[in-house]
């Protein structure tokens, strides 16, 4: 059963018998071995279908994940503002613009400092505007951005050294403050 080259190699003593024989095994294995018939054209084009729609699933499940993140980062901002709003009872209102529009806020002479100061920030509280002290303005802002209104120290720059030395020579009236 074997070649008559295997024969002639064992007869020299270059190989070993078991050698011999397990190259013939691996031989009989390749002629009688059981490969997978390849893949049809439906089957290919099933699986590519597969593959895309998992590739869309994990593209979905990525963004409702993102989306979540995002509502719970505003939900914890608004539990921050509003466990730790300032009472904003006055009689004096404080005016400032939100998306272009002119807002007020009624407060008491202390909070107006405060706020001219930037040692409290205004931030959007649901549907009205609240107080918020400086130091919870970070954590605030951190997960969203959006809901810090106004932050004296945030504002826009100056027009300038020369028109405040200008400006300052005018007194302004008390009926405008």
């Amino acid at each position: 059963m074997r070649n008559p080259l295997q024969e002639q190699l064992l007869k020299a003593g270059l190989v070993k018998k078991n050698q011999v024989a397990q190259v013939a095994r691996e031989q009989a294995k390749a002629r009688h071995g059981k490969a997978p018939p390849p893949p049809s054209a439906e089957q290919l084009e099933s699986e590519r279908l597969r593959l895309e729609r998992v590739e869309r699933d994990r593209a979905l499940a990525a963004e409702r994940n993102a989306q979540a993140r995002a509502q719970e980062q505003r939900v914890q901002a608004r539990q921050l503002i509003d466990s730790h709003k300032l009472k904003a009872d006055g009689e004096i209102d404080y005016h400032f613009t939100d998306a272009g529009k002119i807002q007020r806020l009624r407060v008491d002479a202390a909070l107006r400092a405060q706020l001219i100061s930037g040692a409290v920030v205004i931030a959007r509280l649901d549907a009205g505007y609240a107080p918020i002290p400086r130091a919870v303005v970070e954590k605030v802002a951190s997960r969203d951005p959006a809901a810090i209104v106004l932050d004296t120290t945030r504002a826009a720059p100056a027009a300038g050294d020369e028109d405040d030395a200008y400006y300052s020579r005018f007194q302004v009236p008390d009926d405008l403050i």
